[in-house]
């Protein structure tokens, strides 16, 4: 089976623009909360079976209260606890499916962050077709800038070549077993560096695979993002 993975476990708005975390600000004229912006995007992949949100406890029931306000399906998309971080948020996710519908080897997840509602169709398939064939696949954009590294954050430690450099985004997709049981044979030192699901892999040497994303897919993680956001919707830009 195929099931979406919508990471919302944060509480926190850097953007002081409410008192509603980021994921559940309005976007646009219509003024849906971006999280039901980007589960929308998800329900229109056919090839999802189910879809869960993985929302702070603190937040669920309000979270179930959007479902029912734009009468999302509730037979197929699920509300669950998130965790102290992105990659907990993701686990719980696989612990709730896992306790509808059984583990299983050939399940595969694809988990992508509340707060991108511009993800397209072609993104979120093409990363279910990479982690069937690769067993875990990277929404990336090529880098238009030039990368620098500082160490100390004072000084240039290196400029790497900017043709084999890329931004990552979200989806990021996984065979969901392989996805735990790596994540189970981390180091406590290794997770504490962790900073998203890829790296997981990519700490065992085992590849993922990359998609291309797309300019527009944006994070909404500042007030700048958000104007870009409702500029995209036509919705009102404020102050």
């Amino acid at each position: 089976m195929i099931f979406g993975a919508i990471v919302a476990g944060g509480v926190g708005n850097r953007m002081n623009l409410s008192g509603l975390p980021k994921q559940f600000l309005p976007l646009g004229d219509s003024e849906k909360p971006i999280i039901i912006h980007t589960l929308e995007k998800f329900l229109i992949c056919k090839k999802l079976d189910f879809i869960y949100l993985g929302v702070h406890k603190d937040w669920v029931g309000y979270a179930e209260e959007l479902l029912d306000k734009y009468s999302i399906d509730k037979k197929r998309v699920f509300v669950t606890p998130g965790g102290a971080d992105r990659n907990l948020t993701i686990l719980n996710i696989i612990d709730a499916i896992e306790k509808n519908h059984g583990p299983s080897d050939e399940h595969i997840i694809v988990t992508h962050d509340a707060v991108r509602p511009f993800v397209t169709l072609r993104m979120i398939n093409e990363n279910i077709e990479a982690a069937k064939e690769f067993g875990a696949s990277d929404t990336v954009i090529e880098s238009v800038d030039t990368i620098i590294e500082s160490k100390d954050g004072e000084l240039i430690s290196s400029i790497p070549n900017r043709s084999t450099m890329y931004q990552g985004q979200t989806p990021q997709s996984f065979k969901m077993s392989a996805l735990k049981n790596l994540y189970s044979d981390l180091s406590d030192e290794e997770k504490s560096v962790l900073t998203d699901a890829c790296r997981i892999f990519i700490f065992r040497n085992k590849p993922v695979k990359l998609v291309k994303g797309d300019t527009f897919n944006i994070k909404i993680t500042t007030v700048s993002d958000y104007k870009i956001a409702q500029a995209i919707l036509g919705g009102n830009l404020g102050d």
